[in-house]
């Protein structure tokens, strides 16, 4: 099969073109607010942070970078559904010609999939980083001895850049799927 071929001769391009937009849309929404609340948790976490009070854990600013950069692929990824909307609006024109072929289709969702397969990696790392801090923190000291050593208390900022964190992973997890899922019909 050759890679400019057009798409109506592998799927039925309509009913494609409805779902791709259809897919695009709801994966947007999903992301975004995933998206939304990890970008929240991140915010309230190193604003929350006393910068004036040294923390004896380089760990934990690992872990907020990693966030970080996750979050920079998932705002990337959720431009890229735009992307796959405008994809959808084109197979719908009447105009051959302003169609894109299967070849321009398959490498748009396989850009979309890859950032998110590097975004949920990123995050998962960042989530067992910080994890392993706060487990770290746990086990370092009794519980009746945290409130005398404050770097070995869980504070807000743990359970924050963890979660944010984690609802990253979700978002690049339904941006993954659907990629894949849209990727799989166009092989067909």
């Amino acid at each position: 099969m050759d890679g400019s071929e057009s798409l109506s001769q592998s799927v039925n391009q309509p009913k494609f073109a409805t779902t791709l937009r259809l897919f695009s849309r709801f994966s947007f929404w999903i992301q975004l607010l995933f998206g939304m609340v990890s970008g929240i948790a991140l915010l309230f976490a190193m604003f929350g942070r006393n910068l004036s009070e040294q923390t004896n854990n380089p760990g934990m600013g690992f872990g907020i970078f990693l966030a970080i950069v996750s979050i920079l692929l998932l705002c990337f990824r959720i431009f890229w559904d735009f992307r796959y909307r405008l994809l959808g609006r084109r197979l719908q024109e009447a105009n051959t010609q302003l169609q894109p072929n299967k070849a321009d289709i398959t490498h748009t969702l396989q850009v979309g999939l890859y950032s998110s397969l590097v975004g949920l990696l990123i995050a998962f790392v960042a989530s067992e980083e910080t994890i392993g801090v706060v487990l770290a923190k746990t086990l370092a000291q009794p519980q009746a001895m945290a409130a005398y050593t404050p770097e070995s208390m869980i504070r807000s900022l743990d359970i924050l850049v963890t979660l944010a964190n984690v609802n990253t992973i979700g978002a690049h997890f339904f941006g993954a799927v659907t990629s894949l899922g849209l990727l799989n019909w166009v092989e067909d």
